[in-house]
């Protein structure tokens, strides 16, 4: 059973950097599955944020997170970071990990999300 367990949320201000964590443990996911970080901000959809594709390497970021966010994983592929520096108020919101790249709450595995609120 595949299970992903978030940390490294908090309270930050405006302008500084967190580390976001999610410890993989179920599956081992080089070349098999594309991990994602997902936000949900307070009264909004899920908005997908960065993704790195599991074979390639490659990563990709939201416009609105781009240049500012770093998505990572481990040599041993069993953690997975997200670097966020630069933080703004709308970066507030619940974060998850997840395989896949889809938002929709009924694909892939998600972890238990890690709150991250942003503010003065």
């Amino acid at each position: 059973e595949v299970q992903l367990a978030e940390s490294g949320g908090g309270l930050v201000q405006p302008g500084g950097s967190l580390r976001l964590s999610c410890a993989i443990s179920g599956f081992t996911f080089s070349n098999t599955y594309d991990m994602s970080w997902v936000r949900q901000a307070p009264g909004k959809e899920l908005e997908w944020v960065s993704t790195i594709f599991s074979v390639t390497d490659v990563t990709a970021y939201a416009a609105s997170v781009k240049g500012r966010f770093t998505i990572s994983r481990d040599n041993a592929k069993t953690m997975l970071y997200l670097h966020m520096a630069s933080l703004k108020p709308e970066d507030t919101a619940m974060y998850y990990c997840k395989t896949g790249i889809s938002t929709r709450r009924d694909e892939g595995d998600w972890g238990q999300g890690t709150q991250v609120v942003v503010s003065s």
